[in-house]
């Protein structure tokens, strides 16, 4: 298989309602070919110097290498948080027809090079 175009983006999210108000606006914006959306976890960080903890819900996002600038803009401007986590894989290999639909659904929205 040739190299992929595709990536895991990595984001969480206060609640399910904010996880998929978020996961929505990429996928409508075809900003993603899907993102799931898991059950709720617990968070340890630090923030303004003290040690937090928070039940968080985590969404893994399935994107292409053209609509990251996108994917990043649209989680800036939308996420909820004042600092939002987004992590970005780049998926090494996978099921030839899943990685095409994806690909070639998200290129329809001019995305791609």
């Amino acid at each position: 298989m040739s190299e992929s175009n595709l990536y895991l983006a990595y984001t969480s999210c206060e609640d399910r309602h904010q996880a998929e108000l978020l996961a929505r606006g990429l996928v409508s914006a075809r900003l993603a070919v899907c993102v799931n959306i898991g059950t709720p976890s617990v968070s340890i960080y630090p923030w303004k110097d003290a040690l937090e903890t928070a039940e968080e819900v985590v969404l893994t996002i399935k994107t292409a290498k053209a609509c990251i600038e996108g994917l990043k803009a649209y989680v800036a401007a939308h996420h909820p948080y004042e600092v939002p986590e987004l992590l970005l894989v780049p998926v090494a290999d996978g099921l030839e027809s899943y990685m095409n639909w994806a690909q070639d659904w998200m290129r329809a929205a001019d995305h791609a090079d």
